[in-house]
Order: C-alpha cells, then sequence, then structure tokens
C-alpha cells in the first residue's frame, strides 16, 4: 500500500511539474505558425499602413508570418469581437486604435467589454487627425469654416470612416464645442470617402493625418489644421485647431490587444519584439513620414493608457450627445 501511495505521489508530483511548465515550453518557440493580425478597418487607410510596416517587421524578427486580415466594419467592432472569441494563444492579435476606447461608451449593445476582455500588449505610436476641407469650399481656415457653417445651416456634410472612429468623434467634438451643425456621412474607408471630398459630394473629414496629408500634399484637398493641442512635429505650417477652439484635442493612439487569457510570457515576448521595432531607425522613419510619434510601453502601461482614453472619450460622447443603438 505504501509503494502504491509513493508511486501515486511520484506521479502527482511529476503531472504538477510538466503542468509549471507547460505555459514556459510553449512560450519559449512562440510563434511556431502565422500569426493573424485583426484589424478593424478596410484596406489603404492609416490603420492598414501602420499594420503592414510593423506587420513586415515582426515577421522577419519572428521567421513567422504575422497576416494582416482586415475585418472592416462597425467601427472596429467586427474585429474587435473576433479578436475576444478567439483562442487565447497568442496567434491572433487585434490592431488596437481610439475606436477600442470611444465604442465603450458611443455603441449602447456591445457584445463585449473591451478592458475585461482584451489583455494589453504593446503601444505602437501616436498620431493626430487632421481636418481638410474640399478645395470647393470657400474657407481657407478653422475660423472662416465655423463662420460658413453658421451662416449656411445643414448645408455642410462631414464624412467619416464609421460611427466610433476617432475620425466621427473629432468631428463630433467640434461641433458640440462650436455650436455648428453638420451632417455625418460615414464610409468604410478613405478610399471611397476622399474622392466624394474631392468633388465636393461632402465637404470635409478630421481624418488620420498620413492619408489627410497625402491628399493635402497631393493638392487633392485643402488643409485647416490638426486636432492634437499644439502644432503636430514636422507641420508647423498647419495651425492647431485649438487655437481657434481652445481646449479642443484629438490625439490617437496605434497599438496591440490579445484575448484575455493569452500567456503572459507571450505578451511579453511580443511587447519586446514591439519595443525593438520601435528602436529600429528604418522602421521609426516610415512611422514619421506618415505623422507618427514612436510610443513604446510596457503592457501594464498600454493597458491604463486604454483605460485613460475610454473614460475621455466617455466625457466626450456624454458631451456631444450621441449614441449609436
Amino acid at each position: 500500500m505504501m509503494a502504491f501511495l509513493r508511486a501515486a505521489m511520484f506521479g502527482l508530483v511529476a503531472l504538477a511539474g510538466v503542468m509549471a511548465g507547460a505555459t514556459p515550453s510553449t512560450a519559449a518557440d512562440y510563434p511556431n505558425h502565422p500569426v493573424r493580425w485583426l484589424i478593424g478597418f478596410a484596406p489603404g487607410g492609416p490603420v492598414d499602413i501602420v499594420a503592414r510596416i510593423m506587420s513586415q517587421w515582426l515577421s522577419e524578427h519572428f521567421g513567422q508570418q504575422f497576416v494582416v486580415e482586415n475585418r472592416a466594419g462597425s467601427g472596429g467592432n467586427i474585429a474587435a469581437a473576433t479578436a475576444i472569441n478567439a483562442p487565447p494563444d497568442g496567434y491572433t492579435l487585434l490592431f488596437v486604435g481610439p475606436n477600442n476606447a470611444i465604442s465603450t461608451s458611443l455603441y449602447k449593445h456591445l457584445s463585449y467589454d473591451f478592458i475585461r476582455d482584451t489583455a494589453p500588449v504593446a503601444s505602437i505610436m501616436q498620431l493626430t487627425n487632421m481636418l481638410v476641407v474640399s478645395n470647393a469650399m470657400p474657407v481657407k481656415s478653422v475660423q472662416e469654416l465655423i463662420d460658413y457653417c453658421k451662416t449656411n445651416p445643414d448645408k455642410v456634410s462631414y464624412a467619416s470612416s464609421g460611427y466610433g472612429t476617432s475620425v466621427h468623434m473629432s468631428a463630433e467634438l467640434f461641433k458640440a464645442m462650436t455650436g455648428i451643425n453638420m451632417v455625418h456621412v460615414p464610409y468604410r474607408g478613405s478610399a471611397l470617402a476622399f474622392p466624394d471630398i474631392m468633388s465636393n459630394k461632402v465637404q470635409l473629414i478630421f481624418y488620420n493625418l498620413p492619408t489627410a496629408l497625402e491628399q493635402s500634399r497631393g493638392g487633392n484637398v485643402r488643409a485647416l489644421g490638426v486636432t492634437s493641442p499644439q502644432r503636430w512635429p514636422g507641420l508647423p505650417d498647419v495651425p492647431a485647431i485649438a487655437e481657434t477652439v481652445p481646449g479642443f484635442e484629438s490625439v490617437g493612439f496605434y497599438g496591440i490587444s490579445a484575448p484575455k487569457g493569452t500567456p503572459p510570457e507571450i505578451v511579453e515576448i511580443l511587447n519586446q519584439a514591439v519595443g525593438e521595432a520601435l528602436k529600429d531607425p528604418k522602421l521609426v522613419a516610415r512611422l514619421t513620414e506618415i505623422g507618427g510619434i514612436p510610443k513604446p510601453m510596457t503592457p501594464a502601461q498600454f493597458g491604463q493608457l486604454i483605460a485613460d482614453e475610454t473614460e475621455k472619450w466617455r466625457k466626450v460622447v456624454k458631451f456631444a450627445g450621441v449614441s449609436v443603438d
């Protein structure tokens, strides 16, 4: 009997050792097959551009493909729900941005709680939106736009990349803080929105800097201001909207999250890799070219940023008086 008990105890100890070592051994060879990275917006937009820059670097770094998968729609919520419901094994990641912080309070019936149901992985960069208008609009400054809207009520429309995006909420905050009226026209991406702005079917957009800057430099639209509290580095000639509308601010962030329960060892591997990427001069130069400021953070710091942004946008949603059923 004693021999049986000793054998049983030995077996339990051995099993415990195997279980204790399961996660580290899994993390040790991570990733050993392709990783999919879910993007909540259409190909060709700023989120997609940054994701593909980062995915190329990570693919080369790990020797495994980081495959960008676009799941556009519902302000990025389709991609978020898909990622949250995926196995928490490190092989499904989510591109995170202001839309995820905004959706928490803007959408009344989300199937998930973003902060509760995700694990923050890494911060990538910070960027601003840019207010651009159709060249057909008879305005050349933020104040002239405000005056024009007030003398032409309900005749000005603004495009966005969907409900709950920073593009949408930047415009709503602008409306609320200036007392003007504009009609919201949501699109599924900038590829569809900008042709309509150029033809003056829609008059303006508060779009993410990379694409807005490209369109402005190409002479397709006119830049009036950036949504950061001060002028954005590298664009000293473009005023901050806050210079005309004191207190106006809408600065975005890009990063990576994973489903809740993803092993912390894998989260740390990914975080360290992104940190290395943001020290690579070539990658940093590419992000800088499109108006981004690299912002490496620990997972805990990035989680706190998401929480802070969620609370900030909750106040903005309430202030603007908007919601989506």
